[in-house]
């Protein structure tokens, strides 16, 4: 399964055994006739609070702690009642409790007596003393403790969130006093509160940064808004943010105020599926399921509010059973959100790069199986963390790197394989072996990928990896892909995209997450479009610094045989990176010419290997071509081979590596170089001198006379364009010359 969930909590495992040893039976049964053990609640400091039936019917509450992996035993009601919501301050001083009043199994005269039918209250439970009445009212309350910053001492005030079915949020200021070992609430009548958001239909609370997401409606669009709580100030209005959706819907939604599971059940079958998920890195994403009229398609949407566009998909389902058909769940993954609907589809959508479809993976069948999410609602209260209600199960979920790995492999869709090598580079970082068995993966699948090079993408997603966590905002310089566009599909998939308005921040010097969000939208509005590699300028600069350049000594291996398979195998893919790292403009590692030319030496025929020098591929370096012409032997076929690379070196570099090569064939080129540029200064001088009728030489070749006779005067009148080298003079050059004239008359030269 490509996502891999660990169990952190269940209470059939953490909590029924020490129900058991407490005396305190509790059967995993949510049947409303049973003594039910479900979870409530889970805080900030990762306390799980929930609630059973005792023997005699009494209401216990209780609380684990993932980090001590101790319960304990908060309090206890006499009484049968359905706990609705329950939060526990940081100190452990003060409960809050929603419950409805009444059973099912009452009369109906108690039901006519004039008592609420909910009730809210605030229990000093350090030790249990005094119990406060927050609410007595016929509407369904939620209550959750905010949460101060970890490392703060304890305090002497507590604030509590207080939700209403009747469409309000306020928050409660409770200042506590310590006597004797006791810590109480002060005695001052009524407790100060505030109004903090009114006339909702959906709220969601975001427990660990302490931030109240909510959405009030609009006429035809709704509005977003968030509340950020702070530990030593009071809360602020931070975002707005306009989304087109319709809320019809008159009841509320609440989304991670507790866990009521009877409530949560019945309210899921009628109300939006919508919530909001943050990422480190300033991802702000609202996903949302749409009603659809066609019974064998499904519809999402996820509105990148820190990009400023939303995307639809409509997917077509394999089986259309209808009770199969539940709500899409989503889950916060961080740098994914994913969108899983049991039996059907699991679809991981990048955040960070959500503009390309084929950078979001999506799976069907058995690719998309998770065992473990059978049953509904699930809920995602934290990053990478999934909350099983009705099985009461906790779970730290993350991607499967060896699924991942495998459905690299045996995927023959280009999406696919692309979307797994991104999610592989960039949601696990760099880890070395994971990078090796990629880099393996690429080797044996360059040329089964059609709609991009597997080799430019491994290149670029690794520095981004690499250089984005070192340096703030480069990740809006440094593009991510080699990807243009996209024009291929997912199967069964229609994605649209609608561009949307950017959110409005309210805030002065806001750290973390809204500075990061803040950056996200000023370069959604003020960038260029998104930079590519492929730019005639940059190439023409890369082009330009190459020439000017010289790569360090690398590895090379020369000894007369051909090369091997696995050097043929290497030989190749270091033409394919070539290839992507040109198409790029990006430079190439120290020493990658000097192997590649080596490895091209002992592996092309000569023919071919001149080919590939000639049109660029492989570059003459001057650590190869000196090893080259100081390493291989003088044989007829090294001759032929150092002849031809000797003739295609450029100027300058022929001029430092020719004299590594101690052969006539070298000399006799050393000496028409020299003529030629003797030649071609005399041509540019005006030379008033006459031409001597006789000369010391003997007169048997004309040509040859006359050529020494004039070098000789250009010598002695001061021209000396090869000063460099001081070997070559007018006798060393008709030294070559004679020999290379009788060698062509085939006579022997003495």
């Amino acid at each position: 399964m490509l996502l891999r969930l660990v169990p952190e909590f269940e209470l059939r495992r953490d909590v029924v055994p020490w129900l058991a040893a407490q005396g305190w039976p509790a059967a995993l049964d949510t049947s409303e006739n049973s003594s039910a053990l479900y979870i409530v609640n889970v805080e900030r400091n990762g306390k799980i609070i929930y609630t059973w039936k005792g023997s005699q019917r009494n209401t216990h509450i209780g609380l684990y702690d993932l980090q001590s992996k101790q319960n304990e035993h908060l309090y206890t009601f006499e009484k049968d009642l359905h706990i609705i919501s329950c939060s526990v301050n940081n100190e452990r001083t003060l409960l809050a409790v929603s419950f409805r009043h009444y059973t099912e199994d009452e009369t109906a005269s108690q039901l006519l007596q004039s008592v609420s039918k909910y009730l809210t209250l605030l229990i000093e439970i350090h030790p249990i003393n005094n119990v406060r009445v927050l609410k007595a009212v016929d509407s369904c309350v939620r209550v959750q403790f905010l949460y101060p910053v970890e490392d703060r001492n304890a305090s002497t005030e507590s604030r509590l969130l207080l939700v209403s079915e009747d469409k309000y949020i306020e928050q409660f200021d409770i200042r506590v006093v310590a006597e004797e070992h006791k810590v109480v609430i002060q005695k001052s009548g009524q407790l100060p509160r505030a109004k903090v958001a009114d006339d909702l239909v959906w709220a969601q609370w975001d427990m660990m940064e302490q931030r109240l997401f909510y959405i009030v409606p609009k006429e035809s669009k709704s509005t977003l808004r968030c509340v950020q709580f702070y530990p030593d100030e009071n809360f602020n209005s931070i975002l707005e943010s306009h989304l087109d959706i319709s809320l019809n819907d008159t009841q509320l939604k609440l989304v991670n105020f507790g866990y009521d599971y009877c409530q949560d059940q019945d309210v899921a079958s009628k109300s939006l599926n919508l919530q909001v998920f943050t990422s480190k890195a300033g991802g702000l994403c609202v996903c949302c399921s749409l009603a659809c009229d066609t019974p064998d398609e499904i519809t999402y949407s996820i509105y990148f509010l820190h990009k400023g566009y939303n995307k639809t998909f409509t997917v077509s389902l394999e089986r259309t059973e209808s009770h199969q058909l539940k709500e899409v769940a989503f889950m916060n993954l961080d740098y994914y959100v994913a969108a899983y609907l049991p039996g059907q589809f699991l679809h991981l959508l990048n955040i960070q790069h959500p503009d390309l479809l084929c950078h979001s993976l999506f799976l069907t069948g058995e690719d998309a199986r998770i065992d473990t999410l059978q049953n509904y609602p699930i809920r995602s209260p934290l990053v990478s963390t999934i909350l099983d209600c009705e099985a009461g199960s906790l779970y730290a979920v993350s991607i499967s790197d060896s699924t991942l790995l495998q459905l690299l492999q045996k995927s023959k869709q280009d999406s696919e394989r692309l979307a797994a090598l991104h999610c592989a580079l960039l949601y696990f970082q760099h880890t070395e072996d994971l990078e090796m068995q990629i880099i393996r993966w690429i080797s044996e699948n360059l040329s089964t990928c059609h709609s991009f090079d597997p080799i430019q993408e491994f290149i670029v997603a690794s520095l981004y990896c690499r250089m984005c966590p070192e340096t703030q905002n480069l990740d809006k310089l440094l593009p991510y892909t080699s990807l243009l566009d996209w024009i291929g599909v997912v199967p069964g998939v229609i994605c649209a995209t609608d561009i949307i308005s950017l959110p409005v921040l309210e805030f002065q010097n806001s750290k973390g997450f809204w500075e990061k969000l803040n950056s996200n939208l000023e370069s959604v509005k003020y960038a260029e479009p998104q930079l590519h590699y492929h730019n005639n300028v940059l190439r023409r600069e890369w082009r330009n610094l190459s020439e000017e350049g010289a790569f360090s000594s690398g590895h090379l291996g020369l000894c007369d045989e051909r090369g091997s398979a696995g050097e043929f195998a290497v030989f190749h893919i270091m033409s394919r990176i070539l290839e992507a790292a040109n198409g790029m403009c990006m430079p190439l590692p120290p020493g990658f010419h000097t192997l590649h030319l080596g490895l091209g030496v002992r592996c092309l025929p000569l023919h071919t290997l001149l080919h590939y020098i000639d049109i660029g591929v492989l570059q003459l370096t001057e650590t190869c071509v000196r090893k080259l012409l100081k390493d291989l032997d003088d044989t007829e076929q090294n001759e032929k081979l150092k002849l031809s690379i000797v003739m295609r070196l450029p100027e300058a570099l022929g001029q430092k590596v020719r004299q590594f090569w101690n052969h006539p064939i070298n000399a006799n080129l050393i000496a028409r170089k020299y003529v030629k540029v003797l030649l071609e200064n005399l041509g540019n001088r005006q030379c008033s001198r006459s031409i001597p009728e006789r000369f010391s030489v003997p007169v048997e070749f004309l040509p040859l006379n006359y050529l020494t006779s004039m070098l000789t005067e250009i010598e002695n009148q001061g021209v000396h364009p090869y000063e460099k080298q001081d070997h070559v003079n007018a006798r060393f050059v008709e030294e070559m010359a004679l020999k290379h004239t009788m060698t062509f008359l085939g006579l022997k030269y003495s």
